[in-house]
C-alpha cells in the first residue's frame, strides 16, 4: 500500500484562504464537490431486526485498484449529515486511492435512510452501530473492520467502543471533532457567538426529524417544531422518546467520557482546540494517560471538521487517520 506521510498535531497549518476557526468550519460548505471517480459505488441496505421495520442505507465504495488484506472502513456522519457530506466523500476518496473499501453509512432516519425509517438516531444510539456490524456480508468483513466517526457520529462511536471493550470486531477506530461532553458542547453551541451555527443546525434537525417516514405523535411533532434551541429539542423530543429523564439526563448517560476509559482497541481522537462548536478545554482536560488505547491528536486550529491545511488539498485529518490505520489496523 502506498505510504502515507507521518502526521502529528504540529504538522497542521491552515492554508489560504481558510484562516481562522470559522472559515475552517465553513470550508466544507464552500469548497467544490469531491469526485470518487474512477472508483465505483453501490447501494447496500440493512433491514434492522429490532421490531421497528426500519432500514439503514449505505454506499459501498470499491477501489479501482484494491489491495488485498485491507480492512473495510465504515464512515459515520455527524448531526444532520449523510453519506454525501463532503467530509465523508473526502475521507472515502483518500482511502479508496490507497486500496481500501469504504462503507458510508446513513444513520437511522438520516439522509436516504429517512424514507425507510420511522425512528431516529441520537448521540447515544450505539445499538444501531452494533447491530449493523452483525449484518455486514461476510466478504466485506473478512479482512477486518475499522471505523471513523465524525462529530455526533464520533460521540456515538466512542460510546460503542467503551461498551464493547476488547469484544468489538473493530481492529481500530478514529473520531474527528467528537463532542466528548454533550452537555457542555450544547451549552457552547448556544452561546451568542455561535447563533448562526445554532440556528442553522436546529433548522436542519427539525427538517430531518419530521421528514419522510418519521413516525411522530402530534405532541412530538409540536415539540420538535416548537423547539427554540438544541437543548429544547433534546429535552422535549429526544429525551422522552428514548427513555431519558430530560436533556441533562440524556447528555450525562451518553457522555463519551464515561465510556472512553473502557475502550479496548487502538482509537485515534482528532480534534481542533479552536473548534467553535466543541470547547477545546474538554480535550485538554481529559486524562489521556488513563487509557493507552487512546491516541489524542489535538491541533491548535482546524475548526469543526475542517483541517484544510498547507501541503495538500486533502484535509489533514484524512491523512492522519489513514496513517493511523496503516500503522495499527491494516
Amino acid at each position: 500500500m502506498p505510504d502515507t506521510p507521518q502526521v502529528d498535531a504540529s504538522d497542521f497549518q491552515p492554508r489560504f484562504p481558510w484562516w481562522g476557526a470559522d472559515l475552517q468550519t465553513l470550508a466544507s460548505r464552500l469548497l467544490p464537490p469531491v469526485s470518487l471517480a474512477p472508483h465505483a459505488s453501490e447501494r447496500l441496505s440493512f433491514p434492522l431486526r429490532d421490531g421497528t421495520d426500519d432500514t439503514l442505507l449505505a454506499l459501498l465504495d470499491r477501489p479501482a485498484a484494491p489491495r488485498a488484506g485491507t480492512p473495510l472502513v465504515i464512515l459515520v456522519h455527524g448531526l444532520t449529515g449523510l453519506e454525501s457530506s463532503r467530509y465523508m466523500l473526502s475521507m472515502s476518496r483518500h482511502l479508496l486511492d490507497r486500496g481500501y473499501r469504504v462503507l458510508r453509512l446513513n444513520l437511522r432516519g438520516a439522509g436516504p435512510s429517512r424514507a425507510l425509517c420511522r425512528d431516529h438516531y441520537y448521540a447515544g444510539r450505539s445499538q444501531d452501530f452494533r447491530h449493523l456490524l452483525t449484518l455486514l456480508p461476510a466478504d466485506l468483513a473478512a479482512d477486518g473492520l475499522v471505523a471513523v466517526g465524525y462529530s455526533l457520529g464520533g460521540a456515538m462511536l466512542l460510546k460503542y467502543l467503551g461498551e464493547e471493550g476488547t469484544a468489538t470486531p473493530l481492529r481500530a477506530a478514529a473520531t474527528v471533532c467528537a463532542p466528548i461532553d454533550l452537555s457542555l458542547t450544547c451549552r457552547n453551541m448556544m452561546r451568542s457567538r455561535n447563533w448562526v451555527y445554532h440556528r442553522y443546525i436546529l433548522g436542519q434537525m427539525k427538517v430531518e426529524a419530521t421528514a419522510g417516514a418519521a413516525a411522530l405523535t402530534a405532541d412530538e411533532r409540536a415539540a420538535v417544531m416548537g423547539s427554540r434551541t438544541v437543548w429544547d429539542y433534546d429535552d422535549r423530543f429526544i429525551a422522552p422518546r428514548y427513555g431519558f429523564g430530560g436533556a441533562e439526563d440524556y447528555y450525562e448517560r451518553c457522555r463519551p467520557t464515561r465510556f472512553m476509559p473502557s475502550i479496548g482497541v487502538p482509537t485515534l481522537v482528532v480534534a481542533a482546540l479552536d473548534d467553535p462548536w466543541i470547547p477545546g478545554t474538554l480535550y485538554e482536560g481529559y486524562d489521556w494517560a488513563g487509557n493507552a488505547r487512546l491516541t489524542p491528536l489535538l491541533a491548535r486550529s482546524g475548526g469543526h471538521v475542517g483541517f484544510h491545511g498547507t501541503g495538500s488539498a486533502e484535509p489533514w485529518s484524512d491523512r492522519a487517520i489513514a496513517r493511523f490505520f496503516e500503522k495499527g489496523a491494516a
